[in-house]
């Protein structure tokens, strides 16, 4: 079972604008969405790494500031023409705190893995 580890309030967290969220080796973006939900995915595009927490939000997509690829940020897929995908994590809400749920926080920084690891956000 993962770890909960704090890393804002819900009250805090813009919508529709990236938050860059460092937990261990990890760095994530953090998005709250216009429809209230929030999601955290790996915070470098596949491509040239651009930072997703620095992308545009279009619906429930985020374009790498760099070249513009897009970017599902419910499930970490490239779309298409482009290919790839980036490591997505669960987020607990509570009241006010959001807590990002990590797996393996004693492991080496995030690899871009070669298929998709989607994981369900638990909003509430």
């Amino acid at each position: 079972m993962g770890k909960n580890v704090f890393v804002t309030k819900y009250s805090q967290l813009p919508v529709n604008l990236g938050k860059t969220v460092l937990i261990g080796e990890k760095n994530i973006a953090l998005f709250k969405l216009s429809n209230g939900k929030v999601y955290a995915i790996e915070n470098r595009c596949p491509h040239r790494e651009g930072v997703l927490a620095e992308g545009m939000i279009s619906g429930e997509y985020v374009f790498c500031p760099m070249h513009n690829w897009k970017i599902g940020i419910v499930d970490g897929v490239v779309q298409e023409p482009d290919e790839g995908c980036v490591r997505t994590f669960p987020v607990k809400i509570q009241n006010d705190d959001i807590f990002i749920v990590i797996e393996d926080l004693d492991s080496q920084s995030i690899k871009y893995p070669d298929k998709c690891v989607f994981n369900e956000s638990f909003n509430e």
